[in-house]
């Protein structure tokens, strides 16, 4: 079993893949005209969903965070399980699917005004109350925007450091 010390090798298919993967994100996303990927997405909203009743057993009042807490913990602690197993290829894809995370978040964000997006259950809308709660919500579409910036840019970059992984191993004759 690779540790740290001894990271598993990058084949290029497994680059390909991951790459693909971002690739195919990117595209669905914007052919959707909604930004959303269907099957990837409802399993994110899931996630979501699944936060805030469980942060709600320890705080009612820190109920409405548990959302994007859980949805984008999740693959924040899957990149972490992988980097600390020395595997490259999960870590980027755990990279990749934190980054598609925080574009929905950004969504979510932007609505906070406008709520023009459907809520499950029609509850109250998160990213609005908390918005209201720090004083920004006037700010909800710059601050949507900063964190479309992070997930874009994790979603590029990670391929990328794949990418690098890749070379070092090819020329390494692993």
């Amino acid at each position: 079993m690779p540790t740290d010390s001894a990271p598993r090798p990058v084949t290029l298919t497994a680059f390909l893949g991951v790459a693909g993967f971002a690739l195919l994100i990117t595209i669905v996303r914007f052919k959707s005209g909604q930004d959303w990927v269907p099957i990837l997405d409802s399993a994110n909203l899931v996630i979501h969903e699944a936060g805030h009743p469980i942060v709600g057993l320890f705080s009612h009042r820190l109920m409405v965070y548990g959302g994007t807490l859980f949805q984008l913990l999740f693959p924040a602690l899957v990149t972490f399980h992988f980097k600390r197993g020395g595997d490259a290829v999960g870590y980027v894809f755990g990279l990749v699917w934190l980054g598609e995370n925080l574009l929905n978040v950004a969504r979510y964000m932007a609505d906070a005004r406008t709520h023009l997006l459907p809520l499950v259950g029609g509850g109250e809308h998160d990213w609005s109350e908390i918005f209201s709660r720090w004083g920004v919500l006037d700010s909800d579409t710059a601050i949507a925007g900063f964190t479309a910036f992070l997930g874009w840019s994790l979603m590029a970059a990670a391929p990328a450091r794949l990418f690098k992984a890749w070379l070092d191993t090819s020329q390494n004759g692993v």
